[in-house]
């Protein structure tokens, strides 16, 4: 009589459901392969959102449609489109690492990661200061005081070199550096981990 061969140990079947706890560990895995904090924070948010809506009714499965209806859920309240785009990528990721991780079936998460964003009409225009409001900002400090003096500093290197909050908090005297005669702030590491130079007014 044949022997049984030695079983192997139990291979974890994808899941289409997934529960609070799963989507906690496919959350750590985005946040974790994500280097900069900013994004880690606007994951975090976005994911938890998503999650927060997923788990408020029971769900057939973490699937395409799903998503659709997240993304309608979204436009009702009226987001801007880069904003609905944001949430729908978080959970396209979200999908990935689960997959990744095992919890979901491959199949579930390409259909999920097939959802197309919202469509941006038109430019993006922005909101910045007018010179005079600039002006206005680089006074508020007081220059007598060297608080004020510092701040002011600061507020002239936010203004004209157009730093991010965590590139400015992170800058040091090894970052300034004169090139061709002219100053620039040099291996700056900027959103999503990547370093740029910045030319510097005089």
């Amino acid at each position: 009589m044949a022997k049984k061969k030695p079983g192997k140990g139990k291979r974890r079947v994808p899941k289409t459901v997934l529960r609070l706890p799963d989507l906690d560990q496919a959350k750590s895995a985005v946040l974790n392969s994500l280097s900069s904090i900013d994004a880690q924070r606007g994951y975090r948010h976005a994911i938890e959102e998503f999650v927060e809506w997923y788990c408020s009714e029971p769900r057939l499965s973490f699937s395409k449609t799903v998503v659709l209806r997240y993304r309608i859920h979204l436009e009702t309240r009226h987001l801007a489109p880069g904003t609905i785009n944001l949430r729908l990528g978080a959970g396209r990721r979200l999908a990935y690492e689960a997959s990744d991780c095992g919890l979901l079936s491959s199949d579930l998460a390409a259909g999920i990661r097939r959802v197309k964003g919202v469509k941006k009409i038109g430019v993006r225009l922005g909101n910045w200061l007018t010179p005079e409001q600039s002006q206005q900002l680089w006074n508020a400090p007081d220059s007598q005081l060297l608080k004020g003096k510092r701040d002011r500093a600061l507020l002239a290197v936010l203004l004209a070199c157009g730093l991010r909050r965590h590139e400015a908090v992170t800058l040091d005297f090894g970052h300034l550096q004169q090139r061709e005669d002219h100053w620039a702030i040099v291996d700056l590491k900027g959103k999503a981990g990547h370093t740029r130079t910045v030319p510097m007014p005089g």
